[in-house]
């Protein structure tokens, strides 16, 4: 009997190092990997369609920030300056990218229930923002919980779908995050129609909010699955900096970072300094948003067969071009020319970024880590660049050089990812 079961341990074994070298070691492309793609089917689009409902809620709620912007201005902070309320908005972001950090390896190691706390405490947090009367209230309600909380929700979100899709990834990616979009085309109509209803208080506005997103949020997060077995070993990855893609991948999207949020803080208020109506420019947001649906959905499709990078170069290189031109709109026509052609194209960044950080760890089980990790370094770039272009338009009292910065940065970003190819073995002109 000890002879006959002898050779089964070493075979078994042997078999598990197999398992593992394929796991760790693989070539990139879904054939390779030990549980193959899906690709498809109910399980993986219900994922891609909770993701977007959850990125409605959050993400697409942030893209509205302008018409908080406007109404903080000639309200309850009319007392602070713009950059010093931009604040409220850029800790929103930067907890949003920043929450990542734990969110995504949590995911990773524990699964897709880690999202039920995050959004139970999103909701409490736009509750508490309703009942906020000064400055410092606000930031801590609506920007540092609030953006901790949409976080901790969008990492497991985005990594749960990306471990459905490899092939489809843009797309799929793509139509996950142009629920934010769609969120950032209701919630600035609605917000602008209840918080200056005169039969609406500030208070009950927010919180309509609040109980529309708790009936959107709940189902979403309930189909939201993850399909391989938790991760093992460290929480954190570090040895993702070393890797010249992820650096490349991370440095490229801060540079893009710092410059891309000018339209969605500030173009309500540059329309109004150009002569445009108030009424008409509260929906210059909502413009850019729509738009965006669409920067989201077709890029991410084009570059499943053009090449990821080349979309994300593409985008970022558009929209660097378009904030060039910015200040020199004068007519409300030019003004929402612009918010469709740049929504389409900063659209684009959005979903490009997170397609192409999912695609540099060849273990995806470690998609939720890196994707947590450079968010959380991006993160850094979104909180400083509005209240940046707040200080710009308070010193030079206009938006022209505010707009040459953003540019700057964003073709600079866009510049970078070009370089970052060559990373990845297949040249700066190869499909990537």
């Amino acid at each position: 009997m000890e002879k006959e079961n002898k050779p089964e341990m070493p075979q078994e074994s042997e078999n598990e190092a197999s398992f593992e070298v394929q796991t760790d070691e693989k070539a990139p492309g879904p054939q390779n990997e030990p549980p193959p793609f899906p690709e498809g089917g109910l399980r993986a689009w219900s994922v891609a369609i909770g993701c977007s409902g959850v990125l409605f809620s959050t993400f697409g709620y942030v893209n509205a920030f302008g018409v908080y912007q406007e109404y903080y201005q000639t309200h309850q902070l009319s007392h602070e300056t713009p950059s010093t309320i931009s604040w409220i908005g850029s800790l929103q972001l930067f907890f949003l990218f920043g929450g990542n950090l734990v969110g995504g390896p949590l995911f990773d190691r524990f699964g897709a229930k880690v999202i039920w706390p995050a959004a139970t405490s999103y909701i409490f947090s736009v509750m508490m923002t309703s009942l906020c009367t000064e400055f410092y209230q606000f930031l801590l309600a609506q920007g540092i919980l609030g953006g901790i909380s949409m976080g901790m929700t969008m990492a497991p979100s985005m990594a749960a779908t990306g471990q459905y899709f490899n092939k489809k990834r843009g797309a799929a990616m793509g139509i996950a995050v142009a629920g934010s979009s769609l969120g950032g085309v209701v919630w600035p109509i609605a917000l602008d129609k209840m918080l200056y209803n005169p039969n609406l208080s500030f208070g009950w506005s927010v919180r309509i909010s609040g109980f529309i997103m708790l009936a959107l949020i709940g189902p979403a997060c309930a189909a939201i699955r993850a399909r391989l077995p938790p991760r093992k070993g460290t929480f954190f990855l570090p040895e993702a900096f070393k890797n010249p893609q992820f650096l490349g991948v991370v440095g490229s999207t801060a540079l893009i970072m710092l410059g891309l949020f000018l339209p969605f803080f500030y173009l309500p208020a540059f329309a109004v300094a150009k002569g445009m109506s108030i009424n008409l420019a509260s929906y210059i947001i909502a413009i850019l948003n729509a738009a965006s649906f669409f920067g989201r959905v077709i890029p991410g499709v084009l570059g499943d067969k053009l090449g990821r990078y080349n979309a994300f170069c593409a985008a970022a290189l558009s929209s660097g071009v378009l904030l060039l031109c910015m200040q020199w709109l004068n007519s409300n026509a030019s003004i929402i020319v612009f918010s469709g052609l740049y929504g389409f194209c900063s659209g684009a960044i959005v979903s490009s970024m997170s397609v192409v950080l999912a695609q540099v760890p060849k273990d995806p089980r470690e998609i939720g880590t890196y994707m947590g990790m450079g968010m959380a370094t991006v993160s850094v770039a979104a909180l400083v660049g509005p209240p940046v272009d707040g200080a710009f338009q308070t010193h030079y009292h206009g938006f022209h050089e505010v707009a040459t910065f953003s540019a700057v940065m964003v073709l600079a970003g866009g510049v970078g990812c070009f370089l970052t190819k060559h990373t990845t073995g297949k040249g700066l002109f190869g499909k990537v």
